[in-house]
């Protein structure tokens, strides 16, 4: 799934390249992409694109006209620039926005489930979308100096869960939780209201080193076209039965039905391996 940082070098690259284009025309291939009628995307035909930017893991493409398309690329979602168009064989398609000089803005989609969605906003109405209202502050590059007072009211949660709900914090999702975790040395099932001043400051300096470092990485190895897969620099995250980065140990996983959390068990929880739903359903 994109998250903040995967995102974040999305919407550089692409403001870089669209920033003053002349929109042709837009029209949405997946209906059920599309969230909004009022105003219909025939209102972007002749406008110029402003801006292309990020707020959490949402994109945002500022037009001329007061006009504003909001998408979520959710989890198989990419949002790619194109020097030709699509053809008629094209089944990944969701929006297409053809841009002078015979170019094409497309909001893609891998698999079946097509969660990705955009919206056609005044730009105005951004700010206000149930969508956005909602998040939390951003987890980078500033995210709240007092985190362990953020993560407080819901201590009955995970760190693991409550760093991923957008609406506590905004930006982090599965694969960059279990780095962040690892990196501040904390356990994936401590509560939100037990960290210490300590604690809570080395799990903001982590979110801080992570989620730039990686956008530092994409600056230096992602260009356009962006590409399908982007190479994410991930240390722990799905490297479960492989040596820590940092002790050696093992690194172990817990499996959840559409997701993996993973580990180091001599630096996270103590010397202690968690036990494997999926595995302990299988020895029963």
């Amino acid at each position: 799934m994109p998250e903040l940082p995967e995102v974040e070098i999305t919407a550089r690259l692409l403001d870089a390249a669209l920033r003053g284009a002349a929109i042709e025309s837009a029209v949405a291939p997946g209906v059920n992409a599309l969230k909004t009628f009022d105003p219909p995307l025939r209102a972007l035909e002749g406008e110029r694109i402003e801006a292309v930017r990020r707020i959490g893991k949402h994109l945002v493409v500022d037009v001329s006209g007061d006009l504003s398309l909001l998408m979520h690329l959710m989890s198989a979602g990419r949002l790619q620039l194109y020097d030709k168009r699509a053809g008629p064989r094209d089944r990944t398609s969701r929006l297409l926005v053809r841009v002078e000089p015979d170019r094409e803005l497309r909001l893609r989609e891998f698999g079946t489930r097509q969660r990705a969605w955009v919206k056609l906003l005044r730009s105005d109405e951004v700010a206000t979308d149930d969508a956005i209202a909602g998040l939390g502050p951003e987890a980078w590059p500033d995210p709240p100096a007092d985190l362990a007072a953020l993560l407080a009211p819901h201590g009955a949660r995970p760190l693991h869960a409550v760093l991923r709900d957008q609406h506590v914090i905004t930006g982090i999702g599965r694969s960059w939780v279990d780095e962040i975790l690892w990196l501040a040395k904390l356990s994936p099932f401590k509560r939100g209201d037990d960290l210490g001043p300590e604690q809570a400051a080395a799990l903001r300096s982590a979110i801080v080193e992570m989620l730039g470092g990686a956008l530092a990485h994409y600056e230096q190895v992602v260009s356009l076209p962006i590409p399908d897969k982007l190479p994410l620099p991930l240390q722990v995250h799905r490297k479960q039965g492989e040596p820590c980065p940092r002790c050696g140990t093992t690194l172990e996983a817990v499996h959840y039905e559409d997701y993996v959390m993973s580990y180091c068990p001599q630096e996270q929880t103590g010397g202690k391996v968690l036990k494997d739903r999926r595995l302990s359903r299988l020895l029963k």
